[in-house]
């Protein structure tokens, strides 16, 4: 049974391995950014531990014997990458379905991503959902995740409380800033960080697929 319905009025989800495929997509767009600098190249696990971060924090974590001097040079690379790819990036399947099932049911419904304003527009206009969000947050317009500050303003914005409010999300990253903006989070498995690592950080539910995620929110 879910409290969702009746707890949590605003629930915020993250983008990248929450609602959008592009776990496969991000990591090697890293990968190869760093290969085309002549960087190692950093494991699977490595870089999709930084998805949900902010892109600087992502590729310094990436890349940390790169000279500062070099982050536009690598951020540069990646992004064009990424970009070769992103209109083949789609929803996990049954992602629509539920947006707007919640949105039926009377629920705010935001987004807090570590893309860039750019690329979270390039993705929501790609995929027609810019009419379905109340607010939205990126890292480059405020603090990058686990830092507070993107749900704080969308909770600002929108007039929720913490109490009131439910973090959605695939990373450590995604749980950490709720936990530190004093709302409660929900993970889900199918993204980019390991179960383990996420059912450690005691979410309220741990969602192995959007069906799952979906009938925990709408309490069915």
């Amino acid at each position: 049974m879910s409290p969702a319905r009746t707890a949590y009025s605003l629930l915020v989800f993250d983008w990248d391995g929450t609602l959008m495929d592009s776990t496969a997509v991000i990591t090697r767009s890293i990968q190869a950014a760093c290969r085309d600098l002549g960087l190692a190249v950093p494991s699977d696990v490595d870089a999709s531990y930084v998805i949900g971060l902010g892109l600087g924090d992502a590729l310094r974590f990436a890349a940390p014997m790169l000279d500062p001097g070099d982050y536009d040079k690598l951020s540069q690379a990646y992004r064009r990458h990424y970009f070769a790819h992103d209109n083949d990036l789609t929803l996990f399947p049954g992602a629509l379905d539920m947006l707007l099932a919640l949105k039926s049911a009377g629920h705010s419904i935001a987004v807090a991503t570590g893309k860039s304003r750019l690329g979270l527009d390039r993705a929501l206009d790609h995929t027609d959902l810019r009419h379905l969000f109340d607010a939205t947050r990126t890292a480059d317009e405020s603090e990058s995740k686990p830092h507070p500050a993107m749900l704080q303003q969308i909770m600002e914005t929108l007039g929720h409380g913490p109490e009131e409010t439910l973090m959605i999300g695939d990373t450590t990253h995604d749980l950490l800033m709720a936990r530190n903006a004093g709302a409660a989070a929900l993970a889900v498995t199918y993204g980019a960080h390991d179960a383990r690592e996420l059912a450690a950080l005691q979410p309220v539910y741990v969602a192995d697929s959007v069906a799952s995620l979906q009938r925990f929110l709408l309490g069915k």
